[in-house]
């Protein structure tokens, strides 16, 4: 049976079992399930969120290795919703009472119709409903959050995805923080150096899926001009229409850089106890696509 939280007598509404031992404050009671896919299997890192009556997220977080949730809440009436990529989200009312356990045993997640892909052909990036931002550490405490305002760049889509291609041009010297003076210093050859290497590119041949709307696009990245290989960890949104009626395709995607990779190590800052810019940079990208004309 559940020890009260400051110590005392069993709830006499639970019975002895693997909870037996676990201290749940007054007012309070234990939630439990376990994620499986349809073939029995846990679904790690599951997401999993119980809402109060008004909607507002009561607790949260993943599955562990074995697919288990269990959660300590106030007694209360909750909605529990679950999701994992390529599975159709589960959604369920449940009762938490007092010094309780809500088991709901297994919770088994169904196979979701992934989204249709782009019909082979070239495509283009629509610059107008896409976005490439970054966030840096600045100074070794705040960040820094920007991005750049121009690109352009055009994939090909092939019969088979996997052997799709990319190709991403941007101007650096677009680099935009909302701060002139630090802009301008960015652009500077203690940084960016965009009078020597005015475009960073980015060129991906490389298309491998992994499961549900996730894929991982591994290619060539060249900034300061230094090119090195890297891989965007990319979620594929499917399709929809725009305003005229065109179809368009999105996806998100975020990778992390190391400065030092691309030889800004900007050593006269750095000589002088200045940490401008942390190690890593973090870029994401959200992206747009549409038949080029």
């Amino acid at each position: 049976m559940f020890r009260r939280w400051f110590g005392g007598g069993a709830a006499a509404a639970a019975e002895a079992g693997p909870l037996a031992d676990v201290a749940v404050p007054p007012t309070a009671g234990v939630l439990s399930c376990r994620v499986l896919d349809p073939a029995g299997e846990p679904v790690r890192r599951a997401e999993f969120v119980l809402s109060d009556s008004s909607g507002r997220k009561a607790v949260g977080g993943e599955t562990d290795p074995f697919g288990s949730v269990m959660a300590t809440v106030p007694a209360a009436e909750y909605r529990l919703a679950v999701t994992a990529d390529g599975f159709t989200p589960y959604h369920r009312d449940v009762t938490v009472n007092e010094s309780a356990h809500a088991g709901l045993g297994d919770v088994t997640l169904q196979i979701a119709t992934p989204p249709p892909l782009p019909d082979p052909g070239e495509w283009e990036i629509e610059p107008t409903h896409s976005q490439i931002g970054f966030t840096a550490r600045h100074i070794g405490l705040a960040r820094i959050h920007g991005r750049f305002n121009i690109f352009a760049g055009a994939v090909r889509i092939a019969e088979r995805m996997d052997q799709s291609a990319m190709h991403v041009i941007i101007d650096a010297s677009s680099i935009d923080t909302n701060v002139r003076t630090r802009d301008d210093h960015l652009r500077s050859a203690d940084f960016l150096d965009v009078a020597n290497y005015p475009t960073m590119e980015f060129y991906s041949d490389r298309f491998v899926h992994r499961g549900g709307g996730h894929w991982g696009v591994t290619g060539a990245l060249t900034l300061h001009g230094v090119s090195r290989t890297v891989t965007l960890d990319t979620r594929y949104l499917g399709i929809g229409s725009g305003m005229e009626g065109e179809t368009r395709a999105a996806c998100r995607a975020t990778t992390e850089l190391r400065r030092e990779d691309f030889t800004l190590t900007w050593q006269t800052m750095v000589a002088r106890g200045i940490a401008v810019v942390g190690s890593s940079i973090t870029i994401d990208l959200d992206v747009q696509i549409v038949r080029k004309s």
